[in-house]
Order: C-alpha cells, then structure tokens, then sequence
C-alpha cells in the first residue's frame, strides 16, 4: 500500500483516480454547499478542489477558459452580450472581458467560492471581478435561466461535475431554457468532462443539444489536471458559426490584438475534428 499522506487524492471515477502532491495547504473550509480546498502544487501552482474533486489550477486553467470563451465568441465575431453560469473562480469573466463586449452576466450558486477565489486565487480573475462590465448574481443557475429575459449571444455553462449542485445544469428543462435565453445566432458552451471517461455525460448533453439546435456538436481541448484523455465542450446554436472559415477567424484574432496561450485560429478549427470514440457519443 502506498503512503498518500501529503497527497490530494481525486477518485471521480469509480476504477480510475489521480493524485496531486500537497507542497502546502493553503485553505480548507465547508460552505453551505461544498468543501473548498486550496493547495499548492510544484507543477501547477495553486489547486482549487471542491468536494475533492480538481476544478481549477494556476499552472493550466489558461487552456479550459481560453477555449470555452475564445472558440464561441470569434466563431460569432458580433458578441455583446456573455451569460456565464458558474464560474465562480471569474476565469471565465475575465477570459471573455477580454473582448469587448457590452456585458457579461455572471450566475453563481456559491457567494464562498467567489469571496475566497478573489483572495486566495487572484491570478484566476486577474481584476474581472471588479470590471464594471462584469454583473455577478449569486443565485442558482437553473433558476436565474428559467427566469431570464435572455438575448445572450454566448452562454458559458461553466458547471462542475453532475453532481450535488451542479447536476440541474444537466438537464433537458435547463438546456431547454438555456436555448431560449440566446439571442438569434447565439452559441452555447457547456463543459462535459472527459468523454473517455464521462460518455454518458457528453452523450445525454448532445441528445438534448440535438432537440433545440439546428447545429449540435462538440470540441476538444487537452487539459493536463483532467485526467483521462481530451475533454469535451458541448456546442448548440442554430447559426452556421461552427463552419466559420479559417481566413475569417484568422483576421478576428489579429483584429482582437489579443495573445493567448493555448487558443489559436488553427486550434480552434482543429478542435472540432471528432476522433471515432467521440463522434459515436454524438450519435
């Protein structure tokens, strides 16, 4: 038997789990919703746990939220306003502040994962919490979509895993809502863990993404602290964004003026090319 002490240990799946060495713990607290941990990590930096379960880290949280904001928002090339649901750590914020847009919309459950990502995880928000365009709701996702006027031209569901809290997000009546909440064009994202791993979850999102959109499909990215192979991000709109052509997306980034560490217009094109395993959870 191995000696884990010193070790975070993830057992997210039932025959697979990953470790993470503790170089030092830094925060370990329950809210009313889940237990926050943050460590740190030789290879990436902080580390962000909730429930035991990796979300975010310092070394490589550039290459999730470069592609959940990056890929939809030069793929639409017209965005003003962003809804994103989670997120509390505000890497999503303020990937997508980047750009210019009117408005983002920002809904998480946990007020604590805000509060203490602002202090003990900066890096991750980098300031987006204190831009004005930033309009942070602490409320329940489902919820807040349910009721929302919409006219969202990209909606980020930035959900943990489906379970606990997160698991509503999952849902036919929230994917349903989440469909009438983007404006004529719009481009929805959702995160959908590792497919090799996670079919199911990948799977039962595109059977509800094939219901409402005309356009219905995912992209991959490679993100060291999820184990197990790419992870997927499911794509829903009824535009014709995803065919965007690769001049077109070339001259949006130069446009942009923005410099990335994962997101190119290559990748971006690239990241829909489906291996047989996953085009199969498609289907």
């Amino acid at each position: 038997m191995t000696d884990m002490t010193g070790w975070s240990v993830e057992r997210l799946h039932e025959h697979h789990s990953q470790a993470l060495r503790e170089s030092r713990v830094i925060y370990d607290s329950e809210t009313d919703h889940q237990r926050l941990r943050v460590f740190e990590n030789e290879t990436f930096g902080r580390v962000l746990t909730l429930d035991g379960v990796v979300q975010v880290t310092e070394g490589d949280n550039f290459i999730y939220h470069e592609m959940m904001t990056h890929v939809p928002i030069f793929a639409h090339g017209a965005v003003r306003r962003v809804l994103i649901v989670g997120g509390g750590d505000g890497g999503m914020a303020r990937e997508a502040l980047r750009h210019p847009v009117e408005k983002v919309v920002m809904v998480e459950i946990d007020a604590g994962v805000v509060e203490f990502s602002k202090h003990y995880l900066p890096e991750i928000s980098a300031g987006a919490f204190d831009d004005p365009r930033l309009d942070l709701r602490i409320a329940d996702g489902a919820d807040f979509m349910r009721d929302t006027e919409g006219g969202f031209d990209v909606i980020i569901i930035d959900s943990t895993d489906p379970v606990g809290p997160g698991e509503v997000l999952f849902t036919d009546h929230f994917y349903g809502h989440a469909a009438r909440a983007l404006a004529p064009g719009g481009i929805i994202v959702t995160q959908n863990g590792v497919p090799f791993m996670q079919g199911a979850e990948l799977g039962g999102t595109m059977r509800a993404f094939r219901s409402l959109f005309s356009d219905a499909s995912c992209f991959l990215a490679t993100v060291p602290t999820y184990a197990g192979g790419p992870m997927a991000f499911g794509w829903g709109t009824d535009g014709d964004a995803r065919h965007v052509p690769i001049d077109v997306l070339q001259a949006r980034v130069a446009a942009s003026g923005l410099a990335f560490g994962y997101y190119t217009a290559d990748v971006h094109k690239a990241a829909f090319a489906l291996p047989g395993y996953v085009r199969e959870l498609l289907r």
